[in-house]
């Protein structure tokens, strides 16, 4: 799987590019400016971009800007940004379009090589991976009393959470040590509570799920 990979901090992007290479992936480009992931991006069409937000020569979010321009040339070209803190506005440009192969987590992930390198594969896989405090900052946002998510039970909480997360029912189902079935009737839940339409499909769950809350 080749990598196009931006960061500026020269520590981190060898770091990253020492990580990915140990568990299997081919690293096709790793820059340090916007200019330069532009230029990767179009010139190598790799199958997954990890890009750092905040990049020369603005230092503000070229790195997002880069991606979302390589994307709207090459529709679901999978990107996985990489952020200092938690902004909700990244997030929402990133789902803008309403498909899949996105990802947005904060750098402190990357010190879980596991979890990390899971996320990678996920979003390159067509899948999305955002982090659990994008999450949570959706969920808490507003008036608890005079929101639907206000009705789940704590459980149902944790499964929504999961499920906006990326993670399959498979995967939330080992996380919370239960059954498949079980996360299915939770899932079905969440579902009917919210006025959601259940899907099959893992992608388009997620992305329901995370356009619910972002408007909500």
């Amino acid at each position: 799987m080749r990598v196009v990979l931006a960061e500026d901090l020269f520590l981190l992007r060898d770091g990253l590019v020492r990580l990915l290479e140990a568990h299997g992936f081919e690293i096709a480009a790793a820059v340090d400016n916007g200019p330069s992931l532009e230029q990767a991006l179009r010139e190598l069409e790799p199958d997954v971009a990890v890009v750092d937000v905040r990049l020369p020569p603005s230092f503000t979010d070229e790195g997002l800007q880069c991606a979302l321009r390589a994307r709207r040339r090459r529709p679901g070209l999978p990107v996985l940004v990489l952020s200092q803190h938690v902004e909700q506005l990244y997030a929402r440009e990133l789902l803008a379009d309403g498909s899949g192969g996105v990802g947005y987590l904060l750098k402190d992930r990357v010190l879980d090589a596991e979890q990390f390198t899971e996320a990678v594969r996920r979003v390159a896989a067509g899948g999305t991976a955002m982090d659990p405090q994008v999450i949570s900052q959706l969920l808490n946002r507003g008036s608890a009393a005079d929101r639907p998510v206000s009705r789940l039970t704590p459980r149902e909480r944790e499964v929504l959470e999961l499920m906006a997360q990326g993670r399959t029912n498979t995967a939330i189902a080992g996380r919370l040590t239960v059954t498949e079935r079980a996360v299915a009737k939770h899932t079905a839940n969440i579902f009917a509570k919210l006025g959601l339409e259940v899907s099959d499909d893992d992608n388009r769950r997620v992305l329901a799920v995370l356009a619910y809350l972002d408007a909500a």
